[in-house]
């Protein structure tokens, strides 16, 4: 393929799209560049999977520390497993692209996204998904012919602005990436602070605008390749079969799938399923698995037009209801947060951790070095849904939903200053039948006000939903696995009455139009209320104060100019501050001592403990001391730790004294006041206090 290139100016900065220089030997490569950032897109086939019943597609984002001038850390030296941010990155391009594969295709796709520069000024997570799809595009072996593009929208200083720079993006009340074609919007990932559902619309329309003119210069580029793209014919289903099992099943199957309890209605479908499978074995020899696509595709079929021509949904729910909520507080006795938050078969155990400085979370990114003192972790375990599965490392799923869920609560924390707290909170998903990631929004919120956490109102999130078929359209308000599943759309949305705080959206058909968004955000607030309302009666607002078990920060501040007096050679005053005392201490380049404890008494000792290094002596002043030494002239005493002054032997005592060691020796503690300075040196007296 020849060398092409086409561009576009946004915002007075070239977004450029080149292909036919590197990576040749891909089915598709793309560099897509903006400013100094760049990103190498390659999208490349394998055979087809027999016996397989999903679309086997793999997408990848990988950040080189070259891309940044930096050197990995670590012993190896190289870069590791994906990080956090480089898994986010890849379920952004994965979530846009994978609905526009034509059904029916089977053979593996892999795409590998990979940052080979980056600056300050521009993130490449949004570059990723342009330059994903316009080389899937100009692979000739992959159908894939519908260009998507991705934009993010900031709200600068209350406008909104389309590829604001990291800086405007960090400083922004609204964070909100958004993917699509040129007809519709096919993916939302953002987080806000408390941000209005009209202005998302506008957000989003922002995005879309800006969507179209970055899907015509891919179109440009595409044109000017000119790829030979193969013809993919989906396998034609044999209607034979279908009419058979249809014909089998009759009224049961709606009767099984409409079961309120999940795992009676799995268990009834499956047993169903075996009956068809053996009834019709002899008719239809070694056609198993398409007995079971046909079952699957009249369960659909009947689940989506009962919602649509009924309004009737599983469980006898309608569009509108939500499932029945409980929500328990102080579940575990030592965490310093704890709260049970169930809705319908979707449960959420969330705990709240209380840390000190030391605790937090540093993250080495391609930009800088910085640390993280909230974190938000979630965990689906296997017996959440009933399955037996390997328990193994972190799933990008896990991460994702963590990730939701974090950025959902983030902005109604307190700020550090006020409360010097790292925060970790953990959600265990002990039962599922969907939306567990807006269940971790609603626990945690709960969590955070059980710890006595001045967080400044609740946060609930709700999974909305879609059926469309043709003009006929039904959006559902908390939707179940099955619907998800069956459905057009998941579409979580987290806020507090104030406004919305993130938002996700994944369709699965070719994108929604702005009019559904809006109808759609309206029932989501309006079902937020509802279960913010229940939220609110369980703990209206944070507890006054927090569990005994965890640390009690207490922040003073000294010269800085006495940081290194503190800590001591090597740190060893420090240590021993924090090993006699029984306290954390962590000092900052400004001078801000923050102390944990456990206890009011071990913070106290700490604190006369740094207030001491740092006195500066003081005429008039009574100090506890500590004789150090005895002279034949008088004794020499540490009034402050480090800082010694002479008590003359004629201010020993109130009458006449004959030895030094009639009256003190030396280790005795004694106190005395500070009467003076001689040529620098202090003057101490015990008899001014007799």
């Amino acid at each position: 393929m020849s060398y092409q290139t086409t561009e576009l100016e946004i915002n007075d900065v070239s977004l450029s799209l080149e292909t036919g220089r590197i990576a040749k030997q891909a089915g598709g490569s793309v560099v897509a560049r903006m400013g100094d950032t760049m990103v190498l897109a390659t999208a490349c086939s394998g055979s087809p999977r027999e016996g397989i019943s999903f679309f086997p597609l793999t997408v990848e984002f990988i950040a080189k520390t070259y891309a940044a001038g930096k050197i990995p850390g670590g012993f190896f030296k190289r870069e590791g497993k994906p990080s956090e941010k480089e898994v986010l990155s890849a379920r952004l391009v994965d979530r846009p692209i994978r609905p526009l594969f034509p059904e029916g295709y089977r053979d593996e796709v892999q795409v590998i996204s990979t940052v080979i520069s980056a600056d300050e000024v521009y993130d490449a997570d949004v570059l990723a998904i342009t330059a994903a799809s316009c080389a899937l595009c100009l692979a000739d072996d992959i159908p894939f012919d519908t260009p998507v593009a991705g934009a993010r929208v900031a709200m600068v200083d209350g406008e909104l602005k389309v590829f604001p720079t990291l800086g405007e993006t960090e400083e922004g009340t609204l964070d909100m990436i958004v993917a699509g074609t040129e007809e519709s919007i096919m993916m939302v990932e953002g987080g806000a602070y408390e941000v209005p559902e009209e202005t998302m619309i506008e957000a989003l329309l922002l995005a879309h605008d800006e969507i179209k003119k970055i899907v015509a210069v891919q179109k440009e580029l595409i044109a000017k390749a000119e790829p030979k793209k193969v013809e993919f014919t989906p396998p034609e289903k044999d209607a034979e079969v279908y009419a058979a099992v249809e014909e089998f099943v009759g009224d049961r199957i709606h009767d099984i799938s409409f079961i309120g309890n999940k795992k009676e209605r799995y268990r009834g479908l499956d047993a169903l399923l075996e009956e068809v499978k053996a009834a019709l074995a002899e008719r239809f020899p070694e056609r198993e698995s398409d007995i079971a696509e046909a079952f699957h595709e009249i369960e659909v079929k009947d689940m989506r037009s009962t919602i649509l021509e009924k309004g009737v949904r599983i469980g006898d729910r309608n569009c509108d209801t939500i499932r029945a909520i409980s929500c328990d507080l102080d579940i575990l006795p030592r965490a310093h947060g704890s709260a049970l938050f169930t809705r319908g078969e979707t449960q959420a155990l969330v705990a709240t951790t209380l840390g000190t400085k030391l605790d937090e979370q540093r993250i080495d990114s391609l930009q800088a070095e910085y640390s993280k003192s909230y974190m938000l972790h979630y965990n689906f375990p296997p017996f959440s849904v009933g399955e037996v599965k390997r328990v193994g490392a972190v799933s990008r799923r896990e991460i994702g939903h963590g990730h939701l869920a974090e950025r959902s609560l983030s902005p109604i924390l307190p700020n550090e200053k006020s409360f010097p707290y790292t925060i970790r909170i953990v959600s265990e998903i002990t039962e599922s039948n969907g939306s567990s990631s807006m269940a971790s929004v609603c626990g945690g919120s709960l969590a955070l006000m059980a710890a006595g956490i001045p967080v400044k109102s609740h946060v609930a999130g709700v999974a909305m939903g879609l059926i469309k078929e043709g003009d006929d359209v039904a959006i559902l308000t908390d939707i179940l696995g099955t619907e998800d599943h069956l459905g057009d759309m998941d579409f979580k949305v987290a806020g507090t009455r104030d406004g919305i705080t993130a938002i996700q959206m994944d369709i699965k058909i070719a994108g929604i139009t702005p009019e559904l968004m809006r109808e759609a955000l309206q029932k989501a607030k309006d079902a937020r209320y509802r279960i913010l309302d229940l939220m609110d009666g369980a703990i209206p607002q944070s507890r006054s104060d927090l569990s005994r078990y965890a640390p009690r920060i207490v922040t003073v501040s000294i010269d800085r100019e006495k940081i290194g007096e503190v800590i001591g050679p090597g740190g060893k005053i420090i240590r021993e501050i924090q090993e006699t005392t029984g306290t954390t201490i962590n000092i900052e380049d400004d001078g801000t001592v923050q102390i944990a404890a456990t206890d009011k008494t071990q913070a106290d000792a700490a604190i006369k403990r740094v207030r001491d290094i740092t006195a500066e002596p003081e005429i008039g002043a009574v100090y506890d001391g500590v004789v150090k030494n005895t002279v034949e002239f008088g004794a020499f005493v540490e009034y402050l730790p480090g800082k010694e002054g002479l008590v003359h032997i004629s201010e020993l005592d109130k009458g006449r004294v004959g030895r030094t060691e009639d009256v003190v020796k030396t280790g005795d503690k004694i106190q005395v006041k500070l009467i003076g300075f001689d040529r620098g040196k202090v003057r101490l007296s015990r008899k001014a206090l007799l």
